[in-house]
C-alpha cells in the first residue's frame, strides 16, 4: 500500500540545511503496521559536511574496533509491490554525506527508499515511474527492471531504470522540492536493456551511465543542469575492443576521481579469458577507454569505491579457486575469494585482500577509514548443492560483509548479513526473486553501515523469546551496523 500525505512542508525543507531553522516538517503516514516506523517524518539532516563518503582518510578512531548490528529499519510495501508488500529485489544504495540521507534503489516497491542516516529512521519513498521487477515469459529479468543505480549531487538525485522500447532510462529529482520530489527529467540512453550503475562528476555537472546488459555494454555521458537538475543526453561510448577494451561479460560500477579528473569503471571480463578483468578510465566526454595497468586476474571486477591516496577498492563478483578456475561447491579445489586495491593513477595492484567477496557494491567510509565489501556470492554463504538451479545457488542463510582496513589493506572482520532464496521464477503473491545482501553504503559522520536485506524472519535487533513484537525484517529491512563503543554522532 502507498503512503498518504496529511500535510505539506515547504521547499528547501527536507534535504536542505535544516539545522536551527525550526522548520515545520510534513509527516508521511503509511498503512497501519506493527512497526513504530509506520508513521514517519522527513529526515533530520543536521550540519553539512563536505566529503562524499568515498574519499579522504577521515577519522579512523574506529578502524580496528568490532562492527556490530545496531538496529534494523523495516521497509514498508507500496501498491506497486506484487509480493505481498515485501522487499526482495533491490540494487545499489547511496549515502549523501552532506545531508546524511540514505537512498536505496528498491525494485520490489518501484521506488527509491529514503532513510535518515543520522537517526536511523525511515523517511519515506520516492516514486519515479520505475519499471519495478520485470517478469518476461514467467522469469524475473533484472535487465529490464528498475530502479537500479542511485547517486546524488548538490540539490539533485539521479536514478537509473528501464523503459520498454527505449532501453535505459535516467531520471532526476530536485531534492529542494516538497517531499516526495517529482521527476524533473526523464531521458533515455537507448539499447535493449536497463541503464544500471552510474557516477557523477560534480565539477562538470556530468553523469556517466552504464548499460550493462547490452552486447557490447556501453556508457553514456549525460549533462546535468546543476540549477534545475535537468538532463541532456550526450556522447555514447561502446565498451568494446575498437574503443580500447573488449568487455565480454558486461560492465559494472563507475566512480569519479576528482584528483585525476577521470571516471573509472570495473569490467568483469576483458577478452576471452574468464579469469581476466580490470578497471578502465575515461575522461569526461571521452571516446576511448584505457585499461589500468595489466588488468586484474581471478576477480571478475564489479564494485568500485574510491579510498585514500587515490586507491580504488575493487569488489570481485566471481570466486576462483586455488587451481585458478571458477570455484565450484562440488569441486575439490579450495575457494580463494578476494577483493583488490589498485592505484588509480598507475594501475598498480597495491593489495590482494583475501577472504572477502564475492559480492557487488563496495564502499569506503571516510569516518572510520574502512572499506566495506558485500559478500552475497561468498563461498561462505549457504549453498544447497543438491537442489534445482537457480534456487540452489541462493539458499537461505548468513553471508559475510567484509570489513577491510584501508590503511594496512587487510581484512579486519566478517559481519553477518543474509541471503534469501528465490521462490519459483516469477514475482507474484506466491513467487519472488532471490534477495541477496549485495548492497552497502555508509554514513561517515556516525560510522553507521547500512545493508538492505530481503524479507525474512531471522534478522532483528533484537528479538526476545516471548517478548512480543520488535522492529524486524519480515517485510524486508535495512540493517544498520556500527561501532557501538563510539559516540553515535561525530558532529562538531
Amino acid at each position: 500500500m502507498p503512503y498518504q500525505e496529511i500535510s505539506v512542508f515547504g521547499r528547501l525543507s527536507w534535504a536542505g540545511k535544516l539545522s536551527g531553522l525550526g522548520a515545520v516538517l510534513r509527516l508521511l503516514v503509511l498503512p497501519a503496521a506493527k512497526h513504530a516506523s509506520a508513521q514517519l517524518a522527513p529526515p533530520d539532516m543536521g550540519p553539512s559536511i563536505h566529503d562524499d563518503g568515498h574519499h579522504g582518510k577521515g577519522n579512523e578512531a574506529g578502524d580496528d574496533r568490532a562492527v556490530r548490528l545496531l538496529k534494523v529499519i523495516p521497509v514498508p510495501g507500496t501498491s506497486a509491490n506484487a509480493t505481498n508488500g515485501k522487499l526482495y529485489s533491490f540494487d545499489i544504495s547511496w549515502v549523501d554525506q552532506d545531508t546524511q540521507t540514505y537512498y536505496l534503489a528498491d525494485r520490489s516497491n518501484a521506488v527509491i527508499d529514503v532513510v535518515d542516516a543520522k537517526t536511523g529512521t525511515f523517511a519515506g519513498q520516492i516514486p519515479g515511474g520505475f519499471a519495478g521487477v520485470a517478469v518476461v515469459s514467467g522469469v524475473v529479468t533484472t535487465a529490464q527492471s528498475g530502479p537500479n543505480g542511485v547517486v546524488s549531487g548538490g540539490r539533485c538525485l539521479f536514478a537509473t531504470d528501464f523503459r520498454s522500447g527505449s532501453g535505459g532510462r535516467v531520471v532526476s529529482f530536485d531534492l529542494t522540492a516538497s517531499f516526495p520530489p517529482p521527476v524533473v527529467s526523464s531521458v533515455f540512453t537507448g539499447g535493449t536493456g536497463r541503464a544500471d550503475e552510474l557516477a557523477y562528476d560534480p565539477s562538470d555537472g556530468l553523469l556517466l551511465v552504464i548499460n550493462n546488459a547490452d552486447t557490447p555494454p556501453f556508457g553514456t555521458f549525460i549533462k546535468v543542469n546543476k540549477s534545475t537538475c535537468g538532463l541532456t543526453v550526450g556522447t555514447k561510448v561502446l565498451i568494446n575492443a575498437a574503443n580500447g577494451v573488449d568487455a565480454q561479460n558486461g560492465a559494472e560500477q563507475p566512480v569519479w576521481v576528482p584528483s585525476t579528473g577521470k571516471f573509472y569503471l570495473s569490467i568483469p571480463q576483458i577478452g576471452s579469458t574468464v579469469s581476466h578483468g580490470g578497471v578502465v578510465s575515461i575522461p569526461p566526454n571521452g571516446t576511448k577507454w584505457t585499461v589500468l595497468g595489466n588488468g586484474i586476474d581471478f576477480c571478475g571486477p564489479a564494485g568500485l569505491a574510491l579510498g585514500p591516496k587515490q586507491d580504488l577498492f575493487v569488489g570481485c563478483n566471481t570466486v576462483f579457486d586455488t587451481a585458478g578456475n571458477v570455484w565450484s561447491a562440488t569441486g575439490t579445489a579450495t575457494a580463494a575469494p578476494q577483493d583488490v586495491i589498485i592505484d588509480a593513477k598507475t594501475g598498480a595492484i597495491d593489495a590482494n585482500v583475501y577472504g572477502v567477496g564475492a559480492g557487488d557494491e563496495v564502499w569506503f567510509n571516510a569516518g572510520d577509514g574502512n572499506y566495506y565489501a558485500t559478500g552475497s556470492g561468498s563461498p561462505f554463504r549457504p549453498i544447497d548443492v543438491v537442489g534445482t538451479s537457480p534456487i540452489a545457488q541462493t539458499a537461505q542463510g548468513s553471508t559475510p560483509l567484509g570489513v577491510v582496513d584501508a590503511s594496512d589493506q587487510k581484512i579486519l572482520q566478517q559481519v553477518t548479513t543474509f541471503n534469501v532464496p528465490a521462490v519459483g521464477t516469477g514475482n507474484s503473491s506466491t513467487q519472488h526473486p532471490a534477495g541477496t545482501a549485495h548492497s552497502v553504503a555508509a554514513n561517515a559522520r556516525n560510522n553507521h553501515i547500512l545493508v538492505p536485506l530481503a524479507a525474512n524472519n531471522v534478522f532483528s535487533a533484537f528479538a526476545v523469546p516471548g517478548g512480543g513484537s520488535v522492529a524486524d525484517c519480515e517485510s524486508g529491512c535495512i540493517a544498520v551496523f556500527g561501532h557501538s563503543d563510539e559516540d553515535t554522532d561525530h558532529d562538531h
